[in-house]
């Protein structure tokens, strides 16, 4: 303790605190004249010790704050103490950074008409500031956005209901109708990307290791933007690297999620020319492969000061762009994070009104044919196999009354008996006095919720508790699920959910048994209603569809038929895969099914027969839709 006094009563402490310090000390006259400067000034400034002195300090603030500076410097001079101004100083660089100063005025107690100057470096300080403004506008935007982009659809649904409402004729309803659900699903965009970022930046998102093909998912991919890019007069093309691995194991549902947001900005921002979508094999290992995406478009590109914030949450690169275009600005945002997420990256290059590149490198482990899942929705069995929902006694637990009217009206769709509660505690009383064999359970509803409900169903005695019951939910985070399971749920349906998401879960736990159908003629019926549907009843589209279907099939029907002769399976299929995009659109379903399986047996050469059968089914659904088409007019 003596030491220490000692060592203060001496003033030893001065170097420590003066001269070495962490604030940078400046003694300067009234006019500015720079008498001394401690050694912080290296350090934060750059420059050496006592190279200062001499200096005039107001050569070394920024010139475009110069005056004021003077006028607060001035008044610093008139004080005993000042403190917190700020000011600009020129560095050793030839950078600025931002300083602030306390200031201790030498006349007031010395006579001396000088300033001892206490600087702080306040660089980060003032960059944080302003990313903290930048941010908070941006928000504010996106809230704008959002909020516009939520009601315009919602203005649509309301404003298509009153005129349904009011007697229209049944071609006005059709109209209505289209407009409502096209208004609705633009709604579930909005929200899932919400609920998306969402996901991802709470860290509860999961990825799937499964099974799939990439030339498969490419199809479906650009199939589904098929009308939209006629409509627009964009050739829409990809081009599929050979030397990739026919099967890989991932996630094909988010890297499907991360190439719709991209071909979707694509499609929105390109007015003439095309977009090709090119997937090359990037890097190879011996378990791994890295598989490059570029999308590349013709469209209005990307001002090159703005590319540095388009994966940014809440922000487009231009507020006029979200007027014009509309959009939540979080797409690419949460393609971005779904790319890192996969250990992958993305990057952009574009040329403003000549177009942009993004490009996405995702690690996919290779795997084999075996590991493929079936998606083959169950709308389209297999052809010598029906299933029926018809008796399927289901209790529907719902609270809100348009859901209650939406499911209900499926259930009797599909013929099956339909049971209704408005709560859980009325759902249990139903289950114990009636046999059902579904319960479709809401989980946040009044009196008794979804999850009590269930877990005094499970707790009865059986048969009642081994009765499925299927959670419908808003909240589909991987917690979420996990507490419906939890609580006893056999299963969870997302809200919204399609009318092929529910006849799915139905299948799946239904007890019941397939139904042989009359056998009737394999020749396939034409239905363009989807045709139709998306170009809303454009007759000038509907007709330039079909007349290209009809000028350019039997060419191809020509070849895949000399390719059957003459047992050429891998030509017989690319010829099959070329014409395949074109049979959701005219409405032939089954033709496309029976495409995708002579696609699958093709690559593995296990059953020729059971291909040649197909084939030639695939051949009769084609000539027997020219036919139709014949008789049409066409």
């Amino acid at each position: 303790m003596a030491d220490l006094k000692e060592y203060v009563k001496k003033g030893l402490f001065y170097k420590s605190v003066v001269e070495d310090g962490s604030d940078i000390i400046f003694i300067v006259d009234y006019d500015g004249e720079i008498l001394y400067h401690n050694n912080s000034v290296e350090e934060t400034l750059g420059y050496k010790a006592k190279s200062l002195v001499g200096k005039k300090f107001f050569d070394l603030i920024l010139p475009e704050t110069l005056k004021q500076f003077q006028r607060e410097y001035k008044a610093s001079t008139t004080k005993r103490f000042n403190e917190s101004v700020e000011f600009q100083f020129l560095c050793k660089d030839k950078s600025f950074k931002y300083l602030e100063f306390n200031s201790i005025n030498l006349k007031h107690k010395e006579g001396i008409k000088a300033l001892i100057l206490d600087c702080r470096d306040i660089t980060q300080r003032k960059e944080d500031a302003a990313e903290l403004l930048r941010a908070q506008k941006a928000k504010e935007q996106f809230l704008a956005n959002v909020s516009h982009e939520i009601r315009t659809p919602i203005n649509g649904i309301a404003g298509m209901a009153t005129l349904l409402s009011q007697n229209p004729t049944v071609k006005e309803q059709a109209t209505y109708l289209n407009a409502i659900k096209s208004a609705a699903d633009n709604l579930k965009v909005i929200i899932n990307d919400i609920l998306d970022l969402a996901s991802i930046e709470s860290g509860k998102l999961n990825f799937e290791k499964i099974g799939f093909n990439l030339d498969d998912l490419l199809h479906s991919v650009v199939d589904s933007f098929s009308v939209q890019s006629v409509q627009k007069g964009i050739d829409l093309n990809y081009i599929l690297d050979e030397k990739i691995s026919k099967v890989l194991i991932g996630d094909p549902f988010r890297l499907n999620q991360i190439l719709i947001n991209l071909i979707s900005n694509a499609l929105k921002f390109t007015h003439e020319g095309q977009i090709d979508i090119n997937c090359q094999l990037e890097k190879k290992g011996s378990k791994v492969q890295h598989i490059k995406i570029d999308v590349t478009d013709t469209g209005i590109g990307i001002p090159a000061d703005k590319l540095n914030k388009i994966f940014e949450s809440f922000s487009q690169a231009d507020a006029s762009v979200t007027r014009k275009y509309g959009g939540t600005g979080l797409g690419l945002t949460i393609v971005k994070q779904l790319v890192e997420l996969q250990k992958g990256s993305i990057s952009v290059s574009s040329v403003e009104n000549k177009g942009t590149t993004f490009s996405i490198i995702i690690p996919y482990t290779i795997g084999s044919i075996t590991e493929i899942e079936e998606k083959a929705s169950v709308f389209n069995r297999k052809q010598n196999e029906l299933t029926s929902l018809k008796d399927l006694r289901i209790l529907l637990a719902e609270d809100n009354d348009i859901n209650r009217l939406y499911a209900t009206s499926m259930l009797k769709m599909w013929e099956c008996t339909a049971d209704t509660a408005e709560n859980g505690y009325v759902a249990l009383e139903k289950v114990r006095n009636n046999d059902y064999d579904i319960i479709l359970m809401d989980i946040q509803m009044p009196v008794m919720d979804g999850f009590e409900a269930t877990r005094a169903i499970k707790k009865s005695g059986s048969p009642k508790n081994e009765i499925p019951i299927i959670a419908l939910t808003a909240n589909s985070s991987s917690k979420d699920i996990e507490r419906c399971l939890a609580s006893g749920m056999d299963d969870c349906l997302g809200k919204p959910f399609t009318p092929e998401n529910l006849f799915a879960v139905l299948v799946k736990y239904g007890q019941f048994k397939a139904t042989q159908p009359e056998i009737k003629s394999k020749k396939e019926r034409i239905d363009l209603s989807y045709l139709k549907k998306m170009s809303n009843n454009d007759k000038t589209f509907v007709d330039e569809i079909i007349n290209s279907f009809v000028l350019n099939t039997p060419k191809t029907l020509k070849e895949i038929k000399s390719y059957i002769d003459s047992e050429n399976w891998l030509k017989m299929e690319e010829q099959v895969h070329k014409i395949k995009p074109t049979l959701t659109m005219i409405g032939m379903p089954m033709a496309r099914e029976n495409a995708v399986e002579i696609e699958m047996l093709t690559r593995s050469q296990a059953d020729i027969k059971t291909l040649k059968r197909l084939a030639k089914e695939f051949c009769d659904s084609l000539d027997s839709a020219l036919a139709e088409f014949k008789t049409m007019g066409y």
